[in-house]
């Protein structure tokens, strides 16, 4: 009972499956991708006044655009609230400026559970060799779980940048959790969702109450989506409090297929949130045309190959690589701009080269 009446509570304001279906109706095909410029070791130092890098932002998200892509997928911190926030705020718009002038819309998302733990404010350190995402931070970091009453202090940071930009037309969508039952240090998955549930329900709240014109999600990862008796605690708050279901799945095609199948008998659209794993079979030939014609948005992840390292594989953090791998496991470009496969950048402007840009 206690999880049916938190799902209520972050439903109210949920929008109605006609409006939702207007919203996505009016878009043009969604391809862009989870996007750090490579100068950036994680969300800290991308936003950060010090290391903020607005020509490199401009130089990567140009490389993007070329492809045809619209949209990136981009990662906040909480912290960066606490140590400035007006500050904070006006880099986030000098940043949506350079992505208007390139005709890529922007999701932003509020809080991450993936990786480091323990984020700190200043210079961040530098990428451990062949290790995926070194230095990559949860948002909040995982003292919340261990002191959940601490969480309402992070209402301010949702709500003053939600109402901040709820009317902007460069932002498209808010991704207010990303993979919320990831794991933190002994707790398994199923555990930390006992404990985060509560939290992200209270995290739609609070962003419903800045009343944005833009719809909410939080992405389903893990767990079985066939039907309702299967759904997780977590995975059906996720699916039944946000207005546009968003999931991620690095799976062949076939496994892609099976998740998309499960996911539309919730009877909204979707919006694939992460993708491609070249090693393990997620790639843009096998993937993208049938997210095309399925008109699912895609987010693969990475762009140009810097300091996140994503181009190795996830096994690198057990052990290090010594050599860069093959395949690459994310990101798109080399560093000097130059295409990882020239053949896969031409398949995804061939599948891009008809869809529209939106106007900002």
């Amino acid at each position: 009972m206690a999880i049916l009446k938190l799902i209520e509570d972050a439903s109210q304001g949920r929008w109605s499956d006609a409006r939702i279906h207007n919203w996505y109706d009016a878009q043009p095909w969604r391809v862009g991708c989870n996007f750090i410029p490579s100068g950036a070791i994680n969300q800290l130092e991308m936003w950060q006044a010090d290391t903020f890098n607005p020509k490199e932002i401009d130089h990567e998200l140009g490389l993007l655009a070329d492809l045809g892509m619209n949209t990136a997928r981009v990662f906040l911190h909480d912290l960066l609230w606490i140590q400035d926030a007006k500050g904070f705020l006006g880099r986030i718009d000098q940043f949506l400026d350079i992505a208007a002038r390139h005709k890529i819309s922007i999701m932003l998302v509020i809080f991450d559970s993936c990786w480091d733990g323990n984020p700190q404010i200043g210079p961040q350190r530098a990428p451990t060799p062949g290790v995926h995402n070194s230095y990559w931070l949860k948002s909040p970091g995982d003292s919340v779980f261990h002191d959940t009453p601490a969480f309402d202090r992070l209402q301010d940071y949702v709500t003053g940048v939600v109402s901040h930009f709820r009317e902007d037309k460069r932002i498209m969508v808010w991704d207010l959790w990303n993979e919320p039952d990831n794991r933190v240090g002994e707790l398994t998955r199923l555990q930390v969702g006992d404990i985060v549930v509560p939290l992200l329900a209270k995290t739609f709240q609070w962003a419903r109450s800045a009343n944005p014109t833009q719809p909410l999600t939080s992405g389903v990862w893990e767990g079985d989506w066939s039907s309702d008796e299967n759904l997780e605690p977590l995975s059906r708050l996720q699916l039944f409090a946000s207005d546009v279901t968003s999931f991620h799945r690095y799976l062949p095609l076939e496994g892609t297929r099976k998740a998309v199948e499960h996911l539309k008998r919730f009877g909204r659209p979707l919006l694939c949130t992460e993708y491609v794993a070249r090693g393990a079979g997620s790639t843009f030939e096998a993937i993208l045309p049938y997210f095309k014609q399925e008109k699912i948005a895609a987010y693969n992840w990475g762009a140009v190959s810097g300091k996140t390292q994503t181009i190795y594989p996830w096994d690198s953090c057990q052990k290090p690589y010594t050599s860069e791998p093959v395949p690459w496991h994310h990101d798109i470009f080399h560093p000097d701009g130059s295409p990882y496969d020239p053949k896969e950048t031409a398949l995804i402007r061939s599948l891009l080269e008809t869809t529209a840009k939106l106007s900002i």
